[in-house]
């Protein structure tokens, strides 16, 4: 699947630097008055889904690749350094119960949307993928794809190109969902309180947090680049897929847990993080391209907006009905949709520091179970 744009995919430099200039604008205009409605995430979304759309920049490229195998797990540990072990049972439990109505939600989706959308004779197996994919994360959509021995080229290029449109498109939903009105007045929106009270103390505090020292920057990227490294080598050890994200979360909870004064001492590990999860999210602005969707499979990206449209329903319905706060509700969701990784990063972006964690858990949960529940789900569908 070759693309003619502006920037090749193997300009690396170029591409970094276009991650990197739409990361700090983002930042910048949240600054602003407009740019604060939106938010930072939004801003960098928008920025390189434009860029990529008008063909400047590439839908893929190695460096998109990178963001996602390295900087995403290396923000993690920054951003968990303040993390307490006794707390992630009682912080997890809503959001897990959310997380279980999501996968719910899915596959009622993906079995109306399999009634109401034509798909031919690879119709179950496509079902199979996006539910796997919209209960558990995108890692399970090359799985559910193996599972099921789906080998067409074209449909796997389009599944892939609807999916990363939808998830972009679905983000920027999830992101506007705890300001509107409506939701805010029936729905419990603890977290969002909670956030907005700690960003007045942040802005009245930002002398203290101007002068964090190069050496707690460097022990903070040293430490959480060992984690990493200790987790993927016992990951690849276990030959578990997708165990890496769990074990280095293990990791660093148990050493903040067991070290709590001396990891809280590190100050600014949490800025570093954040602000490497931003540049993740301009990688998935820059991932969805709404030309090679048309091009390849318009019907998939229908497909795919039915399934988290019903999801999205279904899990704000019981979600009310449960009293789940809000915030957990939208965690929840997109751990379902894109894993531990895009739930931990939107958790740090809204300030819902105390849903990171179970962000990841829920995630993480995800991608164990959905090529199983979303392979039966398909095999089920070829009975029809």
């Amino acid at each position: 699947m070759n693309e003619s744009t502006l920037i090749q995919p193997d300009q690396h430099w170029i591409l970094w630097s276009v991650l990197l200039i739409v990361a700090a604008i983002s930042l910048w205009a949240e600054t602003t008055k407009f740019g604060k409605k939106l938010s930072a995430v939004v801003v960098a979304i928008l920025g390189t889904f434009i860029l990529s759309n008008l063909s400047i920049i590439p839908s893929s490229a190695p460096s998109y690749d990178i963001v996602w195998s390295f900087l995403v797990p290396l923000a993690i540990p920054l951003l968990l350094f303040k993390a307490d072990l006794r707390r992630i049972v009682k912080e997890a439990g809503p959001t897990l119960l959310a997380f279980f109505f999501g996968g719910i939600g899915t596959a009622i989706g993906t079995i109306t949307a399999y009634l109401l959308i034509p798909l031919g004779e690879n119709g179950w197996k496509l079902a199979a993928i996006f539910s796997s994919t919209y209960i558990g994360g995108s890692m399970n959509y090359v799985a559910a794809a193996e599972a099921v021995d789906l080998k067409s080229g074209d449909l796997l290029a389009a599944g892939i190109a609807a999916d990363n449109l939808v998830m972009a498109a679905y983000f920027l939903v999830l992101f506007a969902l705890p300001s509107i009105k409506f939701l805010q007045k029936n729905f419990s929106n603890y977290h969002q309180q909670v956030a907005d009270e700690n960003f007045s103390q942040e802005n009245s505090q930002d002398n203290i947090t101007s002068n964090i020292s190069l050496l707690n920057f460097a022990k903070a990227l040293a430490i959480s680049a060992s984690i990493c490294a200790v987790g993927f080598l016992l990951s690849d050890l276990t030959n578990i897929k997708g165990s890496g994200i769990l074990i280095i979360t293990a990791i660093i909870v148990t050493v903040a847990t067991v070290f709590p004064s001396q990891m809280k001492s590190i100050s600014g590990s949490e800025i570093i993080g954040t602000y490497l999860m931003q540049i993740f999210f301009a990688a998935i602005g820059a991932s969805a391209n709404i030309f090679i969707v048309l091009k390849y499979g318009p019907i998939l990206c229908v497909f795919a907006s039915l399934i988290l449209l019903i999801h999205l329903i279904f899990l704000l319905g019981f979600g009310k009905l449960f009293k789940l706060d809000l915030a957990e509700i939208v965690i929840a969701s997109n751990a379902n949709m894109g894993g531990p990784t895009t739930a931990a990063a939107m958790a740090v972006a809204r300030n819902w520091r105390e849903l990171v964690i179970p962000a990841i858990l829920c995630g993480t949960l995800g991608y164990s179970v959905a090529t199983f529940i979303g392979v039966g789900l398909g095999y089920w569908l070829k009975t029809f």
